[in-house]
């Protein structure tokens, strides 16, 4: 669903971040959600070169998007957003309480158990690879993150999502794996690589991905 002027959701998001991040800013996630849901939504721009966390203070408490309004609904943190939206919809929540409940098992697996792991390895091995004991300590991380990722293949199985159905549990799932699609982890782990291609061929996941893309910015534009 495309964006609309007047929609009564607003996300906050970046005009511009370095190449390497575009597609992967928190508010893609957000805005997957809406376009699973049919929900329309407009977006709040924010420079990070030219515009400071003090401009943001009072939707995010740490300065960073995505921050969420609608009416006097005023949320912060991705998870939280995606699961209130994804109350609306049985497209991402199934309504048999059985089901249900394994979708938000599989939502916190996605943020606490799996995206921590990745980006504990990120900062060992990209953002901080230089610091003093990174080298020494990255072995271990990335232990930590196969193990990890051992055992959501294995839960994963041969089935195309994670229960029986897509949900808001895979959504985040994808979202977190995708992370990794620079390295070689999928070369090691197939059926995570497959998983992730299917979420990433979705018509939602599309338009939200062409919607952030068009947001932002070139330097020489900007």
């Amino acid at each position: 669903m495309p964006t609309e002027s007047d929609a009564a959701i607003e996300i906050t998001a970046y005009s511009w971040v370095p190449p390497f991040a575009r597609g992967l800013v928190r508010d893609f996630r957000i805005r997957w959600v809406l376009e699973e849901a049919a929900l329309p939504y407009r977006v709040k721009l924010y420079d990070r070169r030219t515009s400071g966390p003090e401009e943001r203070q009072p939707e995010q408490p740490f300065g960073q998007v995505p921050a969420f309004r609608e009416g006097a609904v005023r949320m912060f943190e991705s998870g939280a957003i995606c699961l209130h939206l994804a109350e609306r919809s049985e497209a991402l929540l199934p309504p048999g309480e059985a089901a249900r409940s394994r979708a938000l098992c599989w939502t916190f697996a996605a943020l606490n158990s799996v995206e921590p792991a990745i980006l504990q390895m990120q900062s060992v091995r990209v953002f901080n690879r230089d610091k003093p004991g990174a080298a020494e300590f990255a072995p271990t991380v990335e232990e930590h993150l196969r193990n990890r990722l051992n055992d959501l293949q294995a839960a994963l199985g041969d089935r195309e999502w994670l229960e029986d159905r897509f949900t808001i549990g895979d959504l985040l799932m994808v979202s977190v794996l995708r992370q990794l699609k620079r390295g070689r982890w999928f070369a090691d782990f197939p059926r995570l690589g497959a998983y992730v291609d299917r979420g990433e061929v979705r018509p939602a996941f599309v338009r939200a991905i062409e919607a952030q893309m068009a947001d932002f910015q070139e330097d020489e534009a900007a």
